[in-house]
């Protein structure tokens, strides 16, 4: 249904993956950098004197490590992060699908519309009836199978491109219900990360006596925050497009109906008496 299947296939994949890294990563900790230890602060400047200490009098203590804030994300989602790539990957590959699906030319061609026409009002139906048969659109489709039963009668035809449009505009829906599923599914996973964090944290507190670690006490928390933050950040879009994409297939599907209805209203004459 989709034409030039093999073209689009070359840069798909690419433009997924790179995506499914910007929506993992995406928000506002793409611009900072963290301390690997929680309250590490650089050492104050030594004195002048020491600075010019030899060396054997003591190595001054290392700077900590900083983390990036791919790798920050990444420790703060823990295994989540791998959850959260395999959805926004399959979120992205289904959006481009549909937006495909949804074009106009692979639902209601214009180019069949003026050749369907010109072949009717030549008188010449059969050669109408191959067009229709060898185009793979919705509207290609619907045209074919009104013609398949038009020597039946009008209404026969007219219930037969309905039952085929049913069918047709149902495939569209059935694709389009996955990406209302990851928008209903990707905020219980982050809720899901969210309790598993809280959990962590308070473990730390629990076991820790009167002095938990602090950072691994960070560690929880930032886990129930961050899952949370990327179960949204994946959710909100994938609900808008599953709207959006709803309303344009629902748009198509009924142009279709009428353009279909009214090329074949010629033959409303055919098996009435």
């Amino acid at each position: 249904m989709i034409a030039g299947s093999s073209q689009v296939s070359r840069w798909l994949f690419p433009v997924i993956a790179a995506l499914a890294v910007l929506v993992s990563t995406a928000g506002p900790l793409s611009s900072l950098s963290y301390a690997q230890e929680d309250g590490a602060e650089p050492a104050a400047a030594e004195p002048a004197a020491d600075a010019g200490a030899p060396a054997a009098d003591g190595a001054a203590e290392p700077a900590p490590k900083k983390l990036d804030a791919l790798t920050w994300t990444m420790q703060a989602l823990s295994y989540y992060f791998f959850v959260f790539l395999l959805i926004s990957v399959i979120f992205v590959a289904l959006f481009v699908m549909n937006m495909l699906n949804a074009r106009r030319d692979n639902v209601v061609p214009l180019h069949l519309v003026e050749s369907f026409e010109a072949c009717l009002d030549e008188n010449k139906v059969q050669e109408a009836y191959d067009l229709a048969k060898e185009d793979d659109t919705f509207l290609g489709k619907v045209l074919s199978a009104g013609l398949e039963k038009v020597s039946l009668g009008y209404d026969k035809a007219i219930e037969a491109m309905q039952e085929v449009g049913e069918e047709e505009n149902m495939k569209l829906d059935h694709r389009l219900s996955y990406l209302a599923l990851i928008g209903s599914l990707s905020p219980m996973i982050g809720l899901f990360g969210t309790v598993d964090g809280m959990i962590r944290a308070f473990s730390v507190i629990a076991l820790g006596g009167a002095t938990p670690n602090p950072a691994e006490l960070a560690n929880g928390i930032s886990t129930a925050l961050m899952t949370t933050l990327v179960g949204l950040a994946i959710a909100i879009p994938a609900i808008a497009s599953f709207s959006i994409l709803r309303n344009r297939v629902d748009r198509l599907a009924l142009e279709v109906g009428i353009t279909s209805e009214g090329l074949m209203s010629r033959f409303q004459t055919v098996g009435r008496k």
